[in-house]
């Protein structure tokens, strides 16, 4: 097996195109993103038998608390039922044994080390597109890696497969969630509008500091929200759903079609008429869009870790108070779905300044009540 970076784009979606386990976060065009942001990107895949057999996405990340490589979503690898015509007369066909698996990252992470020294970065980081299972836990722990104090991307998500008719899928949905979908469509007050103008990144981002405020957490830029709409607009994917209650825009929702999923990875709303099942409406709304365009399933994006609505005590019996996505993930769940769980973000020290960044990360991640 050897490495290679990857100059085209065509190359490298075919390959993510017959992966099982993907998200939009290894896209080429979500590397065109980082690039706008300013960041350093590559791309790299392993070769075996003459074939790609693995690609991953590398950012280089710098801030306050360190320099580090960031894989997001990755590495992938090729189909493990191999229903790709390319690999169809390969040995590879049937996929990757945790044998396997050890070897193909571990040639990715000496490549990165590499990058680790030119880049001076401390540490690298990846948030694994794999499976929660003891074997994907076991390769990373021989590799010499460990828990990452935060996470970057969602470890946890929610889907939903949409391949069923509309009337399976409203039928499979929480009782309450369904009423409220039945309820918005009749009311000639409420109207949903699906934009692909970039101008409606500042009406969603009005309705998002909105939503910042009311929640307490750290918000993307208009810049990053403009950027990244951009990126995927390119090849049209992706939409901003606008929901009106009496000509006023009162939820918003940006939601990436990549690769036949769906993903709502942006959203917003306003508590001015909080019993207006808009929200509602606009989920309904992308579920279709995303049947329209072919696609097999539609992820919500990050959920809670627990379903208890309880306050949580930390490991000194200090109430931490209710996980601050709850009510999102009630939410989302209502639309019907099952848990998506990868391993948790993996962090491999390479020097002594990772101590520094872990602490850091561990402060904020307690501030953050998460």
């Amino acid at each position: 097996m050897e490495i290679k970076e990857i100059n085209n784009k065509g190359v490298w979606e075919s390959f993510i195109a017959g992966c099982e386990e993907k998200t939009f976060l290894h896209s080429w065009n979500w590397g065109e993103f980082q690039k706008m942001l300013g960041k350093k990107v590559w791309r790299f895949g392993v070769f075996g038998e003459g074939q790609i057999i693995s690609i991953i996405l590398v950012l280089k990340i710098k801030a306050k608390r360190g320099t580090f490589l960031f894989i997001p979503h990755g590495p992938l690898l090729i189909p493990i039922r191999g229903n790709s015509k390319q690999y169809e007369n390969s040995s590879l066909r049937q996929g990757f044994d945790g044998q396997s698996k050890f070897k193909i990252l571990n040639i990715l992470i000496n490549k990165l080390k590499q990058l680790v020294k030119s880049e001076k970065a401390s540490f690298i980081r990846i948030a694994p597109a794999w499976k929660k299972t003891e074997e994907n836990n076991k390769i990373f722990k021989d590799l010499g890696f460990r828990n990452a104090p935060i996470h970057m991307h969602p470890e946890l998500t929610w889907e939903l497969d949409i391949s069923p008719s509309e009337d399976e899928l409203l039928m499979n949905m929480r009782k309450t969630t369904r009423y409220l979908i039945r309820q918005a469509e009749k009311n000639p007050n409420i109207e949903i509008i699906k934009s692909q103008s970039i101008k409606d990144v500042k009406s969603f981002n009005q309705l998002y500091q909105e939503t910042v405020k009311r929640h307490n957490f750290v918000p993307f830029s208009l810049e990053y929200l403009k950027n990244e709409f951009s990126a995927f607009d390119r090849d049209g994917q992706i939409l901003i759903f606008l929901g009106k209650y009496k000509g006023e825009i009162i939820s918003s929702a940006m939601v990436i079609y990549y690769s036949n999923i769906g993903y709502y990875h942006q959203g917003a709303s306003s508590r001015k008429y909080a019993k207006i099942p808009v929200s509602y409406l606009i989920q309904w709304e992308a579920i279709k869009e995303a049947k329209t365009r072919g696609c097999k399933a539609y992820n919500f994006w990050g959920i809670a870790p627990t379903d208890d609505k309880n306050p949580r005590r930390n490991p000194f019996g200090i109430l931490r108070g209710r996980h601050p996505w709850y009510g999102l993930s009630l939410f989302k769940k209502g639309f019907g779905g099952y848990r998506k769980e990868y391993i948790k973000t993996q962090d491999l020290a390479l020097s002594k300044k990772y101590l520094l960044t872990n602490i850091f990360e561990k402060i904020r991640k307690r501030k953050r009540n998460l």
